[in-house]
């Protein structure tokens, strides 16, 4: 279906996009940090099952119809911007219940359910713009007309699956190592409260762009 060349575009692009520091890579980590692998395995999980939503959106050509509406467009920022700022507060919120912890107080294997960690991914990927631009300028460039755009889609997202889950379950993984000093009340505030301003930044940056994309 592709050529040499083509898989070695698809597979570095695909690997640049992943580990490029983003909301993604934000999310294993508070959540990891919080629960444990598994948690944070549960996050990437429901970030990369996202990835097939774009893809089919794209191969539907709704990608197409999103950006060329601003209406639209602006209301899918809207959308994620307001998650973002939703997860930032709830982290902040979290940063400041971490402060009064007892320290040596015995804790759950688990903080959060685990359908909780799979939406909080599932949806920060859903309603991330960044992703259907991306589909959008990319998926065409690859995508042979002669046969069905929307396997040829649904391929590459699957290609994208693994390597996001690769890169992000690896990290979980590695958070696991370090979660008994990650528990400490102190440090879980410092994480929650960076995790939520950087949320936050991203939310309002999101925010901006929606309303300057109205105007």
């Amino acid at each position: 279906m592709f050529d040499h060349f083509a898989w070695a575009t698809i597979i570095l692009a695909l690997t640049l996009l992943t580990v490029s520091p983003g909301v993604d890579t934000l999310l294993v980590l508070r959540n990891a940090s919080k629960g444990g692998h598994i948690d944070g395995w549960l996050t990437a999980f429901g970030i990369c099952m996202g990835l097939f939503v774009h893809a089919s959106i794209s191969a539907a050509g709704l990608s197409a119809i999103l950006l060329g509406s601003a209406t639209l467009f602006a209301a899918l920022k809207l959308a994620g911007a307001s998650y973002l700022i939703w997860l930032g507060i709830q982290s902040l919120r979290a940063a400041r219940r971490s402060e009064f912890d007892v320290p040596d107080a015995p804790r759950t294997s688990r903080s959060v359910p685990a359908w909780t960690s799979f939406r909080e991914g599932l949806l920060s990927n859903v309603l991330n713009p960044k992703p259907i631009i991306f589909y959008m300028a990319f998926m065409p460039q690859f995508i042979d007309p002669e046969h069905s755009a929307a396997l040829q889609s649904l391929f590459i997202a699957g290609l994208h699956f693994t390597i996001a889950m690769i890169f992000l379950g690896t990290l979980a993984s590695a958070i696991e190592f370090a979660r008994s000093w990650l528990q400490r009340p102190r440090v879980r505030s410092t994480i929650d409260g960076t995790t939520g301003a950087l949320l936050l930044g991203f939310g309002a940056h999101l925010l901006l762009t929606s309303a300057d994309t109205d105007q």
